[in-house]
């Protein structure tokens, strides 16, 4: 019986192993989707799409505005300060956006200390801003730069306060 029950039993394992080895091998084939052409008839075809809707036109850039304000500076100082950089970044943007237009830089300075000593600190205020501006893209050959000292005063040089105005540079555009 003993031999009878190992046979019967290496019959089902080779059995089941061939049953499962037929059914893997089954592959289901599936019919393809059907096209446009063969679900509708001719008649009944579908129209062309619509043509695309043109583009909307370009909005023109706002002219540049050059009437700017002057660029402040300390005491004694021809370095920029930090307002004046932020205001210099406007500036670029309005000189980007005509490029034959030139600009005259006017540097100024408070009447405190002596006419030569305020001449160069006036130039190099002009020299200060010009160097921001072309650091910044605008091309060095739009920019002229003067030195005015303290010729040209906006407000009174008796006050501290007419005095903080005075130490600027104008920049305007050349005609």
């Amino acid at each position: 019986m003993k031999p009878l029950k190992s046979y019967i039993c290496i019959l089902s394992i080779g059995l089941a192993a061939f049953t499962f080895q037929s059914c893997k091998s089954k592959k289901l084939i599936q019919k393809p989707a059907p096209t446009d052409t063969e679900t509708k008839p001719a008649a009944q075809a579908t129209p062309p799409p619509p043509p695309p809707a043109p583009a909307p036109k370009p909005v023109a850039p706002a002219p540049p505005d050059y009437n700017f304000t002057n660029v402040q500076f300390d005491f004694n100082s021809s370095v920029l300060r930090t307002d004046g950089i932020q205001y210099l970044d406007h500036v670029v943007n309005e000189m980007k956006k005509d490029q034959s237009s030139k600009f005259v830089l006017d540097g100024n300075a408070s009447s405190e200390g002596t006419a030569e000593h305020n001449m160069v600190l006036s130039k190099d205020r002009a020299a200060s801003v010009k160097q921001y501006l072309t650091n910044a893209g605008i091309d060095a050959s739009r920019l002229t730069t003067k030195g005015l000292g303290t010729k040209d005063p906006i407000a009174s040089n008796d006050t501290e306060d007419g005095r903080e105005k005075n130490r600027r540079v104008e920049i305007k555009l050349m005609n």
